[in-house]
């Protein structure tokens, strides 16, 4: 049940109704028109803008129209208490109790549908996330993009899309044979006592090779090491397992698990991107050409040369680009295009890619590629995770992961543990930095919203606990004919936003929507059952030990959306704390 979609189905009709009766005038289309959560300090539940779209056509003020209009809806619909109209020409409308008693009955009888948008059309999406080089463990410049792609996953599914979530595995290029090099060189340390050379900036010098060095030593007694031209190819396989052995433990750790894990390699093998140039040749989307200095690069020490190029100025970006080198090997730019291109083949809905700060740049060029494969500007939404900044001590944590001595996603979870890791890295836009701060995060109080959440959660099941119920279970009422105070309907009205909540979080892939809306609906429970402190009457537990049902079902009301909320999240709510 969403009141909002359904308040603005009756708007429709009232205006229909008036136009047939001829006091009224619409335009072909009622685009525009809204119902929406007023600001708070009009009091009111539902404001609309209806008068404003319709006071030109009609030739009359906003203002004047809302009063036409405010009549007609009061007329229409017995459960309006109250009308106002906000300069220049809001409509804000107040139910009386009995709404919300309607109300709290209705999402109760179809708890596991509440919030979800059954009437939108169904997608199937397909979300690229993380594909971290497999060159080492995740760290936490990862670990915000990999709980931002699995959240808008389960956003998603929450709302009864199909996804399918994909990590691309860049297992190809100069950086796993500067990787496979780190390997091997670990091994002749182990096994020849020889000292890694730390001198080669190429090289990954993390102590987590060591491990990588000991289980292929381990598990492959007959291979010889004496010679890394004659090992090189084989050990690129055993060294990338390893490093996805520890990608996926860390992506577990986080209460994350990928569908597919696509290669690079195997794409490079199956002749992929030869297949893309080809479909792009045909389609005259590629030219030989050449291409100023990249930014930042000194224009003396360029040189220009002819090369392939993609047209994707012809798409939006601002500079044509490069599919393949000097020496013949095709660019990451080209492998990417042709991975896209597999993607589009598997007839997806929706592409969504999840970046990090540093790829920002890259959204142009690979949506500009995307509308020329499919020619679609809307198939594929980009997002980017912005910067994590580390905070302890109210000092600085600072990470290198050319040193080696980073904060991995291990170091994170052993320290505050997955939920507060998962919550707070969501607690922010993706677009803005976060400031993650250790000490906050493992606070009991208000200041930390993870603890406030799961506390309102835990206190509702204190309550049942105490009346001997399961929490988990329905909650059976034969009559619902209680009226709410006004504490208990500013919570009803909060609650009445969850699937409006969803539906911003679903459309415009933001699900950082969803911890705000649970820190602002267990705010109001803290301060209802504050209440009780000092008035008996406020209590939910009466002398004899029992509860109304009108306070049981608005505490079942609450933890309901609470749990669906958390799940999305992929955070716990224990019922003791």
């Amino acid at each position: 049940m969403n009141i909002f979609n359904d308040y603005l189905e009756k708007i429709k009709e009232t205006i229909l109704n008036l136009s047939q009766k001829g006091e009224l005038i619409l335009p072909d289309q009622l685009d525009g028109i809204t119902a929406e959560i007023p600001p708070s300090k009009f009091n009111s539940d539902i404001s609309t803008n209806v008068a404003m779209v319709l006071s030109k056509i009609n030739k009359k003020t906003p203002a004047d129209l809302a009063q036409i209009l405010s009549e007609a809806l009061k007329e229409n619909d017995k459960l309006i208490e109250n009308i106002s109209i906000v300069k220049p020409g809001f409509i804000n409308i107040s139910f009386k109790p009995i709404f919300w008693t309607n109300f709290i009955s209705e999402i109760l009888k179809n708890s596991q549908t509440f919030g979800i948008n059954l009437k939108e059309k169904k997608n199937n999406y397909l979300i690229e996330f993380v594909s971290a080089n497999p060159t080492g463990p995740l760290h936490v410049g990862h670990c915000r993009g990999a709980i931002l792609g699995d959240v808008i996953a389960n956003i998603l599914l929450f709302n009864k899309h199909k996804v399918t979530k994909e990590y691309y595995v860049n297992d190809y290029g100069n950086q796993i044979i500067n990787f496979t090099k780190s390997v091997y060189f670990r091994i002749r340390e182990i096994s020849f006592k020889e000292p890694f050379p730390n001198d080669n900036e190429d090289l990954y010098p993390g102590d987590y090779l060591i491990d990588f060095a000991n289980n292929i030593l381990n598990s492959n007694k007959d291979l010889d090491f004496k010679s890394f031209d004659k090992i090189s190819e084989k050990l690129t396989v055993l060294a990338i397992e390893e490093a996805l052995k520890l990608i996926k433990k860390n992506l577990i750790s986080l209460g994350i698990n990928h569908d597919n894990f696509i290669s690079e390699k195997e794409l490079v093998k199956n002749q992929e991107v030869e297949k893309v140039i080809s479909f792009l040749q045909k389609n005259n989307f590629v030219y030989n050409g050449k291409i100023k200095a990249p930014a930042g690069e000194d224009d003396d020490n360029w040189v220009e040369r002819e090369q392939l190029l993609f047209k994707s100025t012809d798409f939006g970006d601002d500079k044509d680009r490069a599919l393949q080198k000097s020496d013949g090997a095709w660019t990451y730019f080209a492998s990417d295009v042709a991975y896209h291109k597999n993607k589009l083949d598997r007839k997806f809905d929706k592409l969504i890619n999840i970046l990090g700060a540093d790829h920002a740049g890259y959204i142009k060029r690979i949506s500009s590629s995307v509308e020329a494969l499919s020619n679609s500007k809307d198939k594929l939404v980009c997002k980017v995770s912005q910067l994590v900044k580390l905070i302890k001590n109210k000092k600085p944590f600072k990470m290198s992961k050319r040193k080696g001595d980073y904060i991995t996603v291990d170091d994170l979870i052993n320290e505050v543990g997955k939920d507060a890791t998962r919550f707070i890295m969501l607690n922010r836009s993706s677009d803005v930095e976060l400031d993650f701060d250790f000490d906050n995060v493992i606070e009991k109080s208000k200041d930390n919203p993870l603890y406030y959440v799961q506390y309102c959660y835990a206190r509702i099941a204190s309550v049942f606990r105490h009346i001997e119920k399961d929490l988990k279970s329905e909650i059976k009422v034969d009559k619902y004919d209680f009226e709410y105070s006004q504490d208990e309907i500013n919570i009803l009205k909060k609650i009445s936003e969850w699937p409006k909540c969803i539906d911003a979080s679903s459309n415009k892939l933001e699900p950082h929507r969803i911890p705000t809306y649970l820190y602002e609906l267990a705010s109001l429970f803290h301060s209802y059952w504050n209440l009780g402190k000092d008035n008996p009457d406020k209590r939910f537990i009466n002398d004899q030990k029992k509860i109304a049902n009108d306070k049981l079902i608005l505490l079942k009301a609450i933890s309901n959306v609470i749990k669906s909320g958390m799940d999305i999240v992929g955070v716990s709510v224990p019922e003791k704390m």
